[in-house]
């Protein structure tokens, strides 16, 4: 018998991989759904939303918490029940639990050993993101990157916890934040519990709320707000932002190229954003600023600790950018993952986050 020649071995592995169905979003570019993704939902064409339903069964794991994204979804169907049909989703009452517990991996594996047609994992945390260590959180994400392994045709949404109050120096930030670099560093799908409920439609940022979401009454009575029936612990606004974070994290798993911008006034009417967002090697950041005066642009990793300054000086009025090239102020290239674009000004610090993608 002859030996196969390299041709056709690469001949063979090319058949391989145009086998492998395209639900696994692992290998590709991060896709960290955060509140910015809600601006995206109105980008999404009408037939993108038909796509995914055809293309994606998921299985979702969840608890009162997780169940506030099947709320929010229930909430834009009862807007348009043709456009916005809730998609085929398998739900079991079970969530991540606390501090490296590992009993939802097996019903996960049960299921997709008996539903060849599934293609999509989801599971939420209930408060066990807010108790969790280090430890506990990296055995969370060392199974989930198993279970990718196991199944390389599926594609595993992770997830952060919801917010519980404690701000960016509590415990939950901690954790959040690891999850958050894991996914950016490893090209993983997040779908950004906490973020989402942080950040109100104005772009106004509310890093000590908790699950309970009192901004979105004070916005719903100053906007009107779309109504959901109910919303687990929460305001149904904060389910129906969320509904609309996971149809756009959905529509770029489908390939679906969007677009979210950070735009952030404040009381000084200053506004900051980057684009594009995340990013590779580089990103503008853009400002617009009412009145001139001395101030400082820097860049920030996830510790807190200073990375570059971009300018330091008089910023004059009007609008002005700047680039920054994903390096450090010794030149240095930095690592994938997530990072802050701070502007001091007229006695105020304003904040964007901001993603390095490799």
């Amino acid at each position: 018998m002859k030996t196969p020649t390299l041709s056709v071995w690469i001949g063979i592995g090319l058949i391989w991989l145009m086998s492998i169905p395209a639900g696994n979003a692992s290998a590709q570019e991060a896709i960290l759904a955060d509140h910015t993704f809600v601006t995206t939902f109105d980008q999404i064409p009408a037939e993108i939303f038909e796509t995914i339903r055809e293309d994606y069964h998921f299985f979702y794991g969840h608890t009162s918490h997780g169940s506030q994204i099947m709320s929010g979804l229930g909430a834009l169907a009862a807007e348009d029940s043709e456009k916005y049909q809730v998609p085929h989703f398998h739900e079991i009452s079970d969530d991540l639990g606390h501090n490296g517990d590992t009993s939802w991996v097996q019903p996960t594996r049960d299921w997709l050993d008996n539903d060849p047609d599934c293609n999509m994992v989801l599971w939420s945390w209930c408060g066990g993101a807010s108790d969790n260590t280090e430890a506990g959180m990296n055995i969370y994400l060392e199974a989930m990157t198993q279970l990718e392994t196991e199944y390389p045709s599926v594609t595993f949404v992770y997830m952060t916890g919801h917010l519980d109050g404690g701000g960016p120096d509590g415990n939950l930030y901690q954790m959040n934040n690891l999850i958050r670099d894991y996914c950016a560093t490893n090209n993983k799908v997040l779908f950004d519990f906490a973020d989402i409920e942080s950040w109100d439609p104005d772009g106004n940022y509310y890093p000590n709320e908790n699950d309970g979401c009192s901004w979105c009454y004070s916005w719903c009575e100053d906007n009107g707000c779309s109504s959901c029936g109910s919303c687990a612990h929460s305001h149904c606004f904060n389910c129906y932002q969320k509904g609309k974070a996971f149809w756009s994290m959905m529509a770029a798993i489908a390939g679906e190229s969007l677009s979210p911008v950070q735009e952030i006034p404040t009381a000084a009417d200053i506004q900051i954003r980057n684009f594009p967002n995340p990013f590779n090697p580089q990103t503008d950041i853009h400002l617009r600023i009412a009145q001139p005066g001395a101030g400082s642009l820097g860049v920030y990793d996830l510790s807190g600790n200073l990375v570059t300054v971009l300018f330091s000086g008089q910023f004059s009025a009007g609008e002005q950018s700047f680039r920054w090239n994903g390096r450090d102020d010794q030149g240095r290239l930095l690592g994938s993952g997530i990072y802050f674009c701070r502007l001091v000004l007229a006695g105020q610090q304003t904040e964007i986050k901001m993603t390095l993608l490799k």
